[in-house]
């Protein structure tokens, strides 16, 4: 059975929202989407990138993998890479102008790795996922005696080392270097709202804006 949530949340949809932005969205229905902004995160449940950003239909284009992560450019027809194909369509067709990378706190799958988690499965899809934040997490180091720090710190990297990957993708590389293309990087404390934009010039995060009672990320 269809789950109730669901079916009662499309009928608010209906009612509400479809309603009200109907023209838009026949406007999208018969001229296509042109967002100007794509946003990779992660699926975590409590960080929808339209939520975040308070997005009208068709104004972000969303990719969400496990801790939003951008795998390197490979030139492999063999193998399916669903976030790379995601990336060249946000690049080559529709032309968007910027990527952000949109890390967050309490990240499961860096959880994971920071604790060196058990597999779930005996295919273990999270483990040889995540093995990609490996020189992530040795340039870190131990955990020490601040599980936290140590979490929030991993986080952030794992924005950065995405954004590196994003410039191994040729198509990528090219419209940065003629301006046409930025990448930014940003990080969402889920507990209090605040959202950390990355400064490209020192790689440092600080505040987009102070939320209220906002404690830190």
């Amino acid at each position: 059975m269809f789950p109730t949530r669901l079916s009662d949340g499309y009928r608010n949809f209906l009612d509400g929202r479809f309603s009200d932005e109907s023209a838009r969205y026949r406007t999208l229905a018969e001229r296509g989407q042109t967002p100007e902004v794509m946003v990779i995160g992660c699926c975590d449940s409590r960080v929808a990138p339209e939520v975040i950003f308070d997005a009208s239909p068709g104004e972000l284009f969303v990719v969400r993998n496990v801790a939003n992560l951008v795998p390197p450019y490979e030139d492999d027809r063999e193998s399916y890479h669903g976030t790379s194909a995601a990336l060249e369509f946000a690049v080559q067709s529709l032309r968007v102008k910027h990527i952000v990378v949109l890390g967050h706190a309490h990240c499961g799958g860096i959880q994971a790795v920071a604790k060196n988690a058990a597999a779930l499965s005996p295919g273990d899809f999270i483990g040889k996922w995540m093995s990609q934040i490996a020189p992530v997490a040795e340039r870190l180091g131990p955990m020490g005696d601040n599980p936290g720090k140590y979490l929030m710190q991993m986080e952030l990297a794992v924005v950065e080392h995405s954004l590196n990957n994003l410039m191994s993708f040729p198509c990528v590389r090219i419209l940065v270097e003629r301006g046409q293309l930025q990448l930014h990087g940003a990080y969402f404390g889920v507990a209090t709202g605040l959202l950390l934009v990355r400064d490209p010039a020192t790689g440092e995060f600080h505040p987009a804006s102070s939320p209220p009672q906002a404690a830190g990320a």
